[in-house]
């Protein structure tokens, strides 16, 4: 081979092809067709609904509403606890005209929140008082007056009272002997130990509901309700034992009690799977309002009943953390005198939540035999 060849020119590109193909630098040339025209206003949402920026905005908003939910809702509720309506029982028969002033002026300073039930004998108001159907017993008698009040019916309110009423008597000139014929016990001084073991319940429960979705995805229906009764059980013991046992701050009924945290605990955590049942990933939101944020505070437990906003104090009694402070109250302070309401509220979640996730199972996210909704209500 000769060197001229070596040295040989390349041969000129065709015309039309440069530009196009066979050069390493060449530009692309305009777009054309579907793919260069651009994406439309509803082309763009779909997009976006699809990516991960969607729910993480939306979680974004509704975290932010839920921490300022969550802080009004307690500071609503407990920061400044107010009188409403405090039943107090008043011995009738002994009642003297220096009594019925005191009555009335403790009313007064009270501003008209005092619910007064006559009875005709000091045993009558007692069990009243049992009964927890009044908080305090004034017996007008002689030269003064005998105010019995309940500190496990509520500490803040037999605070309020006994308070209240030395200075009535001070300022009427009537003596006033105050008793507390209820103490709290010595480990539960301000009696917010019932009510921290009832939020421990309630969280737990629907904690250990999402653990079980998350971690045992695959459990059927009925095997889903038989571990949450599992871990309900034990769960319940771990509780009692502690506050009990280990820790001696409250002496609890430990069977009874043991069967209204477990309860409790069941009912929470079936609130979690009927809501996931229903809403899929977002159940957490209105089990979250439902317990916690409602719940909770209106529960009587850390702040009684008659010193809550009215609307607060009526509906939570019908809502499982309400219905397990009192049951529990009850079993502990009130023992002989348990009511049947707060067991049928409890009840009544857990039968509910439990048809509703079994009626509509098909929903589920979780279950072995799960497929998609669509093709299940094809079948």
């Amino acid at each position: 081979m000769s060197t001229s060849d070596s040295g040989a020119t390349p041969p000129e590109p065709v015309p039309g092809t440069q530009g196009t193909q066979g050069t390493s630098g060449a530009e692309p040339g305009p777009p054309h067709g579907a793919h260069g025209r651009p994406l439309t206003r509803g082309q763009k949402w779909t997009t976006y609904k699809d990516s991960p920026y969607f729910p993480a905005t939306v979680l974004l908003l509704i975290l932010a509403a839920a921490a300022g939910l969550f802080a009004g809702s307690y500071t609503y509720a407990m920061a400044n606890p107010t009188p409403h309506q405090i039943p107090a029982a008043v011995v009738s028969l002994q009642e003297t005209a220096r009594g019925k002033a005191f009555v009335t002026a403790m009313d007064e300073a009270l501003d008209a929140s005092l619910d007064v039930h006559r009875y005709d004998t000091a045993a009558q108001a007692r069990e009243a008082l049992e009964e927890q159907e009044v908080f305090a017993i004034v017996r007008p008698g002689g030269a003064g007056v005998s105010l019995d009040v309940a500190g496990a019916s509520g500490a803040a309110v037999a605070q309020l009272l006994a308070e209240s009423a030395v200075k009535v008597g001070d300022k009427l000139g009537v003596p006033v002997a105050v008793k507390d014929v209820k103490p709290l016990q010595k480990g539960d001084p301000r009696g917010l130990a019932l009510f921290y073991i009832s939020l421990a319940a309630v969280i737990i429960g629907f904690v250990g509901s999402i653990q079980l979705s998350v971690h045992a995805r695959s459990l059927i229906p009925l095997e889903r309700i038989a571990f949450t009764i599992a871990y309900s059980l034990l769960g319940a013991f771990s509780i009692a034992a502690v506050v009990d046992w280990l820790l001696g701050a409250v002496d609890l009924p430990f069977a009874e009690s043991w069967a209204i945290l477990a309860l409790t605990m069941f009912t929470s955590g079936m609130v979690f799977t009927m809501f996931n049942t229903l809403m899929g990933r977002w159940a957490m939101l209105p089990t979250w309002g439902l317990m916690v944020i409602l719940g909770n505070p209106s529960s009587g437990g850390a702040v009684s009943w008659p010193l809550l906003p009215s609307l607060l104090g009526h509906i939570g009694r019908w809502l499982p953390p309400g219905a397990s402070v009192n049951a529990q109250h009850t079993a502990v302070y009130y023992q002989g005198h348990q009511r049947i309401f707060p067991f049928l509220v409890l009840a009544a979640w857990s039968l509910v939540s439990c048809t509703v996730f079994w009626v509509w199972r098909h929903r589920h996210p979780g279950g072995r035999d799960h497929m998609p909704q669509h093709a299940a209500a094809a079948t």
